[in-house]
């Protein structure tokens, strides 16, 4: 089964381009749920939500719609407080409850390095998240090894396949599973602003065409044949562009 979606959905500037200008705020959800069957939170990864606000997010998608919440910075970035995590799955209780958590996203930084002590965080994450789907995702291509793959395995831990610009040590389109569910996620190819940028959008302002999306079909199909849930998010989200790039992949995989 695959899952296509973005990551996020509640952007100002998406008036106009995805939802029609003067639709309030709290039917954009319903709106985007029409045409989308998940979608990728990341609010959680800058602040925990409310279980009222997770739980009035299900009630406003379908019975099969799917979400992908990303892990909190103080889980993946600043790893010190451990009381975050327990915190964390209590509040995504109205969304598991529901049947409606895709997984968990865990976005190491790029100074997550290849080392022994971040090779045993990952257990420990692991081990802290319980019964909770988690899928990881790597900025830096030190965790390109056979032996991280066999470890994300025997962790039950999910890799997080990426397109981004192939600048040194990020990491190329590879298509990899390591548990149950195949992820890929898809950045944007924008060179000039992955490092030098004003804001954090720039990063994401990239249009892909049609030959650029090709190259990932049978990578998809791949992850799909041996994974029981494959989702698949569109970030390069500025003006809506992630909306036209899922609905591109949508129409190439049908």
């Amino acid at each position: 089964m695959i899952y296509l979606g973005t990551s996020g959905f509640s952007y100002d500037d998406w008036v106009g381009h995805f939802y029609p200008a003067g639709m309030p705020k709290r039917e954009w959800l319903v709106y985007y749920a029409r045409e989308f069957n998940t979608c990728e939170l990341n609010s959680t990864f800058y602040a925990l939500p409310r279980s009222s606000n997770l739980r009035a997010m299900v009630e406003k998608t379908g019975e099969s719609f799917l979400f992908a919440i990303k892990a909190n910075q103080e889980m993946t970035h600043r790893r010190e407080d451990t009381s975050i995590f327990e915190a964390f799955c209590q509040v995504l209780e109205p969304v598991s409850s529901a049947g409606k958590l895709g997984c968990i996203l865990a976005q190491f930084p790029y100074s997550f390095r290849f080392n022994r002590s971040n090779w045993d965080y990952l257990r420990l994450f692991g081990e802290r998240m319980g019964e909770l789907p988690v899928v990881v995702e790597f900025r830096n291509a030190q965790w390109l090894r056979k032996e991280v793959f066999d470890w994300l395995r025997y962790l039950g831990l999910g890799f997080c396949c990426v397109d981004e610009p192939q600048l040194p040590n990020l990491l190329p389109p590879l298509a990899e599973a390591t548990s149950k569910i195949g992820y890929v996620r898809f950045h944007g190819r924008n060179r000039a602003k992955w490092w030098q940028h004003e804001k954090a959008y720039e990063r994401y302002d990239y249009t892909y065409a049609p030959e650029e999306l090709s190259e990932w079909l049978p990578r998809i199909r791949g992850l799909d044949s041996v994974a029981e849930k494959t989702f698949v998010f569109a970030n390069n989200h500025w003006r809506g562009q992630a909306v036209d790039t899922i609905r591109q992949l949508r129409k190439m995989l049908d």
